[in-house]
């Protein structure tokens, strides 16, 4: 997993793939982080992109470094309930709790992939598997 959150660190902001009953969406995300063996992702539970992957848990993230590489990470999201996996994050990202927090009653939901793929694709030849 290393290998994955090192390429997610490197480029900064990601783009995270859910469907929307028929229609697919795209957003940039940026907060990740690796913890118990797992590459997490913080999103809101107030946000449709929560709402789509607890309907369709297939979600695609792709991420893009200046040298031409780039990241395709594909799986089944699978929701950490854990609370010390919300705190985390708001540790990393110190400004989000300012939107997380008691008094707007907004939660953090985090989530990892599971039956996934990762494959780091250069520009011309052949991927390198990033699980293996």
């Amino acid at each position: 997993m290393s290998k994955v959150n090192d390429f997610l660190t490197e480029t900064g902001v990601f783009f995270v793939a859910t469907v929307d009953g028929d229609q697919p969406k795209l957003r940039p995300l940026g907060l990740h982080f690796e913890m118990d063996g797992k590459v997490l992702f913080g999103i809101g539970e107030f946000k449709d992109v929560y709402k789509q992957l607890v309907a369709n848990p297939k979600v695609e993230i792709v991420a893009c470094k200046p040298d031409g590489h780039w990241l395709r990470y594909t799986g089944k999201a699978a929701f950490e309930t854990d609370p010390k996996y919300a705190a985390q994050a708001l540790e990393i990202m110190p400004d989000l709790k300012a939107i997380y927090n008691e008094e707007t009653g907004n939660k953090m939901a985090c989530f990892s992939l599971v039956d996934a793929t990762a494959v780091d694709i250069p520009m011309m030849g052949p991927g390198e598997d990033l699980l293996a």
